[in-house]
């Protein structure tokens, strides 16, 4: 993605809107808290892929206005917590934040997981999106993904895109597509692929300044 910066690197911009919930372009019908009950996983295993139900808890609050210098973010810190039907264990956390840049119409998703493994991906969309679709590559010096050296070994992930989609009922759901090479299989580049439907339980909380 080319952009061209100015020189003024460090000039803030003025009268920033403190209301993030005001200020969220596509991203604003995905703050609360949301569950999903019927997820699908579909995950590399030794003999072949594998289906996966599970049950999906994201909850996605509106953080301060963020600026680097010129460049102004308003966004959500959000986590994630998935458990298979009927289990308690957690099977997949995740934390990060989804970041819109009004400037640039830039949509941004960063997460992190306890498996050793870090990634950024970008997109572009309207302010009044219905969909849009974000991707990080490997080989990126900006938007990328970072793993341990196990995971780089085993499972190297090398493309991760998420595309979202808003309906009208106040739903949202996703599809993730995470491209792995695995050990011995590196011809047959394996697509992790995970799907939900989210419904909210619960309104988002306003940002600290906005309160």
């Amino acid at each position: 993605m080319s952009q061209e910066f100015s020189n003024d690197i460090y000039t803030e911009p003025s009268n920033v809107d403190v209301n993030t919930l005001a200020n969220l372009g596509p991203l604003t019908a995905m703050a609360g808290i949301f569950e999903g009950q019927r997820g699908l996983d579909i995950k590399p295993k030794v003999d072949g892929p594998r289906k996966q139900a599970y049950v999906e808890r994201i909850e996605l609050q509106p953080i301060d206005p963020v600026t680097n210098g010129p460049q102004l973010f308003y966004g959500l810190r959000y986590v994630i917590l998935i458990t298979k039907p009927e289990q308690v264990k957690t099977y997949h956390e995740q934390v990060g934040y989804w970041l819109w840049e009004p400037a640039t119409n830039t949509v941004i998703q960063t997460l992190a997981i306890p498996r050793g493994q870090i990634a950024m991906a970008s997109g572009t969309a309207a302010p009044d999106a219905k969909s849009f679709e974000l991707v990080a590559y490997r080989e990126s010096d900006t938007y990328g993904i970072r793993s341990n050296p196990f995971l780089e070994f085993g499972f190297k992930t090398v493309e991760y895109r998420i595309k979202v989609t808003i309906n009208d009922d106040g739903t949202w759901g996703y599809e993730e597509d995470t491209v792995m090479l695995i050990r011995g299989k590196e011809d047959e580049p394996f697509h992790h692929i995970d799907r939900n439907l989210l419904h909210k339980v619960a309104e988002p909380t306003p940002n600290p300044l906005a309160r």
